[in-house]
């Protein structure tokens, strides 16, 4: 047996101090029935009084109570299992990993900003497939297209600049690979999110993008950086900045938002071009869009869950609360009568002697 619900038998603890308790009170009650004068008269004086339903009550309601908090536990034995359609489109995510990426423009720095980005749209999704692609001169996917965000998360957090070994930024290959992610039998919306700063090395990207849009995928992308520019950081091994990346000519290299780029890249796509914002404010107009789009079926899952029980304790509950209301609280007359001559006995004993 399990319980769906479990932390409502810590209140079990409770019985036994409460049953301590009780007992506690009975006997004051006694001390103090025996303060009132002599025994033979005080138990003729409560003769009428129903002491063995009084336990009886007592012992009615702690079932009760124990059975209450069990069925709260929710108990659970056998299951069943049922086949679940899931729904949503198909949202491949290419996510630049260039050491243009660890300018600080955008606090921490682009790629951490753009990586709990990420992350956070996975809690947004409900039920929609994500996969991860990281580029920079090349690119490959991370992870396929996946409803496991738990395992998808692990995989994001190892994105960084030392993953991919071949310098440059070609957003156009990235958009390649993530095409390559897709299950074209599906009906489900298929997108593709740029998230870079923008700056690209190759000049094929827009054709690229077309072929993505003749093929039915909507691109969307954020921009992370400034077009002031950011100098672009390098670490030591111990990861502390030494300095800041220079061109042949001894020049700081200031790395730029080029929006010109991601902007033609979405309306090439259909889609839309967001500014990454320190309240992240682009993350809630993004996922609006999203939700928007043709959900198709992604995949049948068979979920099993186990099978409530809690009835059974519940309707004990039920019973012994009403079984406590059928014990009198007083005893009939004649048995009142027979207890209190029963209780006089000593005393006229003792008076004939």
């Amino acid at each position: 047996m399990t319980f769906a619900e479990p932390v409502f038998l810590y209140s079990l603890i409770l019985l036994p101090l409460m049953i301590l308790f009780v007992l506690w009170a009975a006997r004051r009650r006694e001390a103090a029935l025996a303060r009132l004068g002599n025994p033979d008269l005080v138990r003729r004086l409560t003769s009428s009084v129903n002491s063995r339903g009084r336990r009886w009550r007592t012992v009615l309601w702690f079932v009760a109570l124990t059975a209450l908090i069990i069925s709260l536990a929710r108990p659970q034995w056998g299951s069943e299992a049922q086949v679940v359609k899931q729904q949503g489109i198909e949202v491949m995510v290419a996510l630049d990993v260039s050491n243009s990426m660890l300018a600080q423009d955008v606090k921490p720095d682009r790629l951490s900003r753009a990586k709990l980005e990420i992350a956070d749209l996975m809690t947004r999704l409900g039920g929609d497939e994500i996969g991860l692609v990281l580029f920079s001169g090349a690119s490959f996917v991370q992870f396929p297209l996946t409803s496991d965000y738990a395992t998808a998360r692990t995989f994001l957090d190892n994105a960084r600049p030392e993953v991919i070994s071949k310098p440059g930024t070609n957003i156009g290959d990235a958009i390649r690979t993530a095409m390559s992610g897709y299950d074209y039998n599906r009906a489900s919306q298929k997108v593709i999110l740029l998230i870079t700063d923008g700056e690209d090395h190759e000049a094929d990207t827009l054709d690229v993008a077309q072929q993505a849009a003749d093929q039915g995928i909507i691109l969307y992308t954020i921009g992370f950086g400034s077009p002031q520019g950011e100098p672009i950081p390098e670490y030591n091994a111990q990861g502390e900045v030494v300095g800041y990346k220079r061109d042949q000519g001894g020049e700081v290299v200031l790395s730029k938002l080029d929006e010109t780029t991601l902007q033609k890249i979405a309306q090439i796509g259909s889609g839309k071009y967001y500014r990454a914002t320190a309240d992240g404010s682009e993350l809630g107009a993004l996922v609006s869009e999203l939700n928007t789009l043709q959900k198709g079926e992604l995949a049948n899952q068979i979920e099993t869950w186990g099978i409530d029980r809690f009835q059974g304790f519940l309707a004990v509950a039920l019973v012994a609360l009403i079984a406590m209301e059928l014990i009198p609280d007083r005893v009939r007359e004649r048995v009142a009568k027979r207890r209190a001559a029963v209780g006089s006995q000593p005393l006229s004993v003792a008076s004939g002697q």
